[in-house]
């Protein structure tokens, strides 16, 4: 069997001209001659032999010049978008079901993923708004009782791109050290290295408008509770039903579940449906929810907070907390590579209490800039920044991060059961 040896360098692809560090590690690639091949009888085989192993087909570029060799998954093609890294151990099917990530390829710091599959239960919204999908190594198999299909599938179905077998230890490293980056997804062979890095140095998400694609078009109603089986914090409800108004900028499912298993009836509208008619829907509270991108790229959803503060009790989570910040006087600011993962250390500070808790931004408001009277109630542990603002005067409560999810798993949950409170004075009060 004739055979050919190419040396090459683990890791991104170095420009012309430059040698591999010292110490990097080099291994050789034999490639097999398919024309010399033999066949059992003894026969030359002819035509192309399908290897037996997946080959790097795909390219994920970045920004800063640096060009990543990867196997594809998923739907082919190419995509320009933000590269973010999340700490998450698993909950891969949330986070691809997030619309808070639309604009952004989501890279899993955990190496192996894809081994509980997928199912339907798990999903945060009808479709994947992300741009891509990172990872270090994709399981060979699947075992989960509620699995339906693997996670490839589910990503050519969605027609979403997915790559891994790279360093994604060391990108993360970049990542910390850099900030966020501009990058590129492609499997498209024509595409050149220089075209795919001038893609993706002239494409910004600072200052888009992400909203406006993700929300619903027109209102409606969310009857569906958490599913019995994983509900919890039954014990804490009066059983009085409230009227809730809840702000679309790409609200996550579970969201709505909470509030109406705490016995909320809530009616969904979207990010541009005009104060003066949510109003007159007459809702014992606000919610303004989660949703990507940068909330000042959405001077309309400020506006819209603004017309509502003071009238009736509201809610922030995520976006709806940074809308909530810039409509009280404060300012919000782009963080170096922003919270994405399910192990965010957060203190509360009335309470005193740690929340483990689940967060997937890239802004945050500075307390700083906040009018007298802005209580900053949570503290995100590993850095300091504002994770919870309260506003008595004007009854409004919000969080940085995400109540709804289960990663301590319900540390945050009585946050819910607080809106209730909230909107309980205020009607006795009226």
């Amino acid at each position: 069997m004739a055979a050919t040896t190419m040396t090459t360098t683990l890791g991104f692809v170095l420009p012309t001209g430059l040698s591999p560090r010292r110490g990097g590690l080099r291994v050789s690639i034999v490639r097999c001659s398919a024309s010399s091949l033999t066949t059992s009888t003894g026969s030359t085989a002819s035509g192309i032999v399908e290897k037996p192993w997946s080959s790097y087909d795909a390219r994920l570029v970045l920004e800063d010049g640096s060009i990543w060799p990867a196997k594809s998954f998923g739907a082919p093609g190419t995509r320009v978008a933000e590269l973010v890294f999340n700490t998450s151990l698993t909950g891969y099917q949330e986070i691809l079901t997030d619309p808070s990530y639309a604009g952004q390829f989501v890279l899993m710091t955990n190496p192996q993923i894809g081994n509980t599959g997928v199912n339907l239960d798990d999903e945060e919204s009808k479709q994947c708004f992300l741009a891509g999908l990172v990872i270090r190594s994709l399981s060979i198999s699947t075992s989960n009782w509620r699995c339906t299909k693997t996670l490839a599938d589910y990503l050519t179905e969605r027609n979403l791109m997915g790559i891994y077998d790279l360093d994604t230890r060391a990108i993360t490293r970049r990542l910390r050290e850099e900030g966020s980056l501009n990058g590129v997804l492609s499997t498209e062979q024509t595409k050149t290295d220089e075209e795919l890095l001038h893609m993706s140095r002239s494409w910004d998400i600072v200052g888009i408008d992400l909203i406006s694609d993700v929300s619903c078009k027109s209102p409606y109603e969310w009857v569906d509770k958490t599913d019995p089986e994983w509900d919890f914090n039954t014990n804490t409800r009066d059983g009085k039903p409230y009227r809730v108004i809840a702000y679309d900028f790409g609200i996550k499912h579970n969201i709505l579940r909470r509030l109406s298993s705490y016995g909320c009836q809530t009616t969904v509208v979207p990010s541009t449906f005009p104060a003066s008619e949510a109003l007159k829907m007459n809702p014992d509270g606000i919610l303004f929810s989660n949703g990507p991108g940068d909330p000042s790229a959405v001077p309309y959803a400020v506006e819209t907070v603004k017309e509502l503060l003071g009238k009736v009790p509201v809610y922030g989570i995520c976006m709806g907390h940074q809308l909530l910040g810039q409509a009280l006087g404060g300012k919000t600011y782009k963080m170096k590579f922003g919270h994405h993962g399910g192990n965010h250390p957060v203190r509360n500070n009335r309470t005193g209490q740690v929340e483990i808790s689940a967060q997937n931004h890239n802004y945050a408001v500075d307390p700083a800039s906040l009018p007298g009277g802005v209580e900053v109630t949570h503290v995100n542990l590993n850095d300091g920044s504002c994770a919870g603002l309260s506003f008595p005067a004007m009854n409004v409560m919000s969080l940085q991060y995400h109540p709804e999810a289960s990663p301590g798993p319900h540390d945050s949950d009585n946050a819910f059961r607080e809106f209730i409170e909230l909107m309980k004075r205020s009607k006795q009060s009226s």
